[in-house]
């Protein structure tokens, strides 16, 4: 009896919707009699057929600079193909399985619907009965409910109710009326669901195979379409037994309606789900599976800053990743893998000494971030406290795109007071303040707060020690910038004012890695207290490579939409920061550093220049330099627990260092770098400066002997000199008094004076007596005059030469 009344309900449920259904595909124009069909027209007229339909979700793509995917963001992996993209078997396969009359029936299958109705109120089973037209519906819509974030619409769109069916129906018939069989088959095809987060035919097949949907044969295209039904737990990567069974089935189908031979049906049966599968471990999804994880964590962050995607970074995000984009970048993954092996030559990945290296390449004059890598491997430490060098941070950008703040970049700054220097009229070949100091605070020099010109300056005596003995009170500058001396760059920098060099810094976009200005510190200004990140840093002297010209780094050489038109981007704002003279003078200090100063060890066979810097403690070390084409900078430190690069610590890689400075292991490595990816590149020259900047602005120094020592420095400099007291001098001018100056007659504007003061006293000369027996034998001194005259020694001639 129970079973007779659910089948009576069944055929009453069924009446109703056929009813529907009558009314609403056979008779919309016919007046039908009694109220059943009347209700049933009202019914179906009631319904809500509106239809419409955003643009799928599908995967971005991140190439490099030669075009290969090193990764695929999206919220959904999916990829958009054309029907005929997808291969004749598939389409087969998924309409033999979901709706084999779909080509042959209107927008429903009558036949399966009430089948359906009568064998699931029986409770045999529990059949669907849609077509293919009304199962593309209900994911359609499942999929624009969750896209707006309503869950109970999405789960409503599959809820198993008659009402729910019965709008399926009515839209199904609005969806043929709009879209022919392929266009819908084209949709289903792109908007199912394949499991194991592949959604779409393009990425199912990419996914589990590593073939494109036109590539499918016959035992893949089976598998895949017997999926669709149940991907949540018949998906070929998690459940293969279950993916057999169901792909089985569908081969039976298939064979049973005649698209392939029982012969096909049966090979295509033998090889096993997990022989077939083929799932590729880097295909994108977050950067964690990109093959270049910390440039795309970088490009990301990047995108999300640019406005072309979007009003605010919601948007951009959602544009990245379900946009379908393709993302061309201006990373080169050939010198990536070559700089990282250099890299590691010397510093292996979580090396014990907690020792990392990192490294970034800037294509001058236009900013492009052509190489960014680090040793260390990708993930996070399982302990907190370990030194060891794993981690998803990025060692070279910016905190804004997933960086740090940068390290301590120690001399590599002496750039900004060296340029400051160059503008302010001190020549290549001029003198610059550099009083004596040594090695340790006992032999630093001590300058106290009274020095400072302006605000940029310190409440607290400074005391600054060179890695080397120095004696003052001058020295050139070419050696000052070769040798890297400390205690010359400091009074220089004083001399000129510590906030004209901090103006330096902020022209050249030299900012800490929360992108705030540097504080100007004595010791940040010029000694490179203060941190910087490496990509920033490598832009610093890509500027100089340019000529002066500063551009902004970015990642991004193109975006193109999923319809294949190009963004417009914005376009680099560049500027000209220095003038290009002021650069050649910099070019010629800096060659010298690698010519014969401290960074010999970067010599790599054409024209190049840069800067060694070593953070006091020897806790992190560089070396940044640059050739006309590109500008490199090479960080080697302790990037995770900071600790000094010396004695134990100095051992890296299975060489041990007394001290680790810039010199040591960023140099050599800068060098193997540049030296191996500038090959091919035309040998190219730097500009050569000007006799001004190479000489100065001669002017004639003031005469201040016999004045005091604050009336000389007063006079020297209203006529644009700097005066130092430099020692004293043996003269008759009064003690204390200026004896004399070094140099005299004329100089460079700018350039600093030597003042030396006088003992107030001449000791009168030395009268030497005569050798014994000289007055015996005059005649024979003198009777050789010729000899001595005609031939003088060779040396003694030359010395004598201007």
């Amino acid at each position: 009896m129970p079973h007779l009344m659910s089948l009576l309900a069944a055929f009453v449920a069924v009446s109703v919707a056929m009813g529907v259904l009558a009314a609403g595909l056979l008779m919309p124009a016919v007046g039908a009699a009694g109220s059943l069909s009347n209700k049933s027209i009202n019914a179906f007229d009631n319904i809500d057929k509106t239809w419409t339909t955003t643009a799928l979700a599908q995967q971005s793509k991140v190439l490099d600079a030669d075009n290969k995917v090193i990764a695929t963001p999206y919220d959904q992996n999916r990829i958009i193909v054309k029907l005929s993209k997808v291969a004749p078997i598939m389409q087969q396969a998924q309409v033999a399985i979901e709706d084999s009359r779909f080509f042959d029936h209107g927008a429903l299958d009558i036949r399966g619907t009430a089948r359906a109705f009568f064998n699931n109120a029986a409770g045999n089973s529990t059949q669907g009965g849609s077509s293919l037209t009304q199962q593309f519906v209900k994911m359609t819509l499942q999929y624009e409910a969750l896209k707006k974030g309503d869950e109970q619409a999405a789960l409503d769109a599959i809820d198993v109710n008659y009402g729910r069916k019965l709008r399926e129906m009515a839209l199904a018939m609005q969806v043929e009326k709009e879209m022919t069989k392929r266009q819908i088959l084209q949709g289903y095809l792109n908007l199912a669901y394949y499991g194991d987060q592949a959604y779409g035919i393009e990425a199912a097949a990419l996914h589990y195979f590593d073939v494109h949907a036109s590539q499918l044969n016959l035992t893949q295209s089976a598998t895949l379409a017997g999926v669709v039904q149940s991907p949540s737990n018949s998906d070929p990567h998690n459940y293969p037994e279950a993916a057999q069974k169901r792909r089985d089935v569908v081969l039976d189908r298939m064979a049973q309606l005649g698209i392939i031979s029982a012969a096909e049906s049966a090979a295509a049966k033998k090889p096993s789900i997990k022989s077939l599968l083929r799932i590729r471990d880097s295909e994108g999804g977050t950067c964690d599976r990109s093959s270049q994880p910390y440039f795309c964590n970088y490009v990301i962050a990047y995108l999300k800053t640019l406005k072309v995607l979007g009003k605010n970074e919601d948007e951009r995000t959602l544009a990245i990743n379900r946009g379908g984009l393709t993302i061309k970048t201006t990373i080169k993954s050939d010198w990536q893998q070559q700089i990282l092996v250099d890299l590691r030559s010397r510093v292996p990945a979580g090396d014990p000494s907690g020792i990392g290296a990192a490294a970034a390449v800037v294509e001058p004059g236009t900013g492009k971030v052509l190489a960014m890598v680090q040793t260390s491997e990708y993930g996070l430490t399982k302990d907190k406290k370990s030194s060891v060098a794993k981690t998803t941070q990025s060692w070279v950008v910016p905190i804004a795109y997933g960086g740090t703040l940068g390290f301590p970049i120690g001399s590599t700054a002496k750039v900004f007071t060296l340029l400051t220097a160059l503008e302010s009229g001190i020549p290549v070949n001029g003198t610059v303040p550099a009083p004596a100091a040594g090695i340790g605070l006992r032999n630093a020099h001590a300058f106290p707060p009274t020095v400072y010109k302006d605000g940029c300056g310190s409440p607290d005596t400074w005391y600054v020690s060179n890695d080397f003995q120095t004696k003052g009170p001058t020295e050139t500058f070419r050696y000052a910038t070769a040798q890297s001396i400390n205690s010359a760059f400091a009074a220089t920098m004083i001399s000129l004012g510590g906030c004209k060099v901090r103006d330096m810094w902020n022209r050249l976009g030299a900012v800490d890695g929360n992108g705030k200005e540097v504080y100007p510190t004595p010791s940040n200004l010029t000694l490179g207290s203060a941190s910087v990140a490496p990509l920033t840093l490598a832009n610093v002297y890509a500027t100089l490579a340019a000529d002066g010209k500063w551009c902004p780094t970015t990642p991004i050489e193109s975006i193109k939409t999923a319809d294949g038109k190009f963004l417009k981007l914005p376009a680099p704002k560049c500027k000209q920061v220095l003038q290009p003279d002021i650069v050649a003078g910099a070019d010629e200090l800096l060659k010298g550093v690698i010519a014969t100063g401290t960074g010999t060890a970067a010599a790599i066979g054409r024209p190049a220049a840069g800067k060694t810097g070593t953070h006091e403690g020897h806790q992190q070390s560089w070396f940044v330099g640059y050739t006309p084409q590109l500008a490199t900078a090479v960080y080697v430190g302790t990037p995770i627990t900071a600790h000094e690069m010396d004695g134990a610590g100095a051992c890296v890689g299975g060489r041990c260092y007394g001290h680790i400075f810039g010199g040591t292991i960023a140099a050599p490595l800068w060098g193997q770098i540049m030296g191996q990816i500038t090959q091919g590149m035309p040998y190219q020259n730097f500009p050569a400066p000007s006799y001004k900047i190479l000489n100065g602005d001669l002017v004639s120094v003031p005469y201040v002997v016999g004045r005091s020592v604050g009336d000389a420095t007063a006079i020297l400099q209203a006529a644009g000199f700097s005066a130092v007291v430099g020692g004293t001098v043996q003269s008759t001018v009064p003690a204390g008094l200026v004896g004399a100056t070094a140099p005299t007659g004329s100089a460079a504007r700018g350039t600093t004076i030597t003042l030396l003061t006088s003992t107030g006293y001449v000791p009168p000369p030395v009268t030497q007596k005569p050798p014994p027996n000289t007055a015996t034998t005059p005649a024979n001194t003198a009777t050789k005059p010729a000899n001595t005259a005609t031939k003088p020694p060779g040396n003694t001639l030359t010395s004598q030469k201007p």
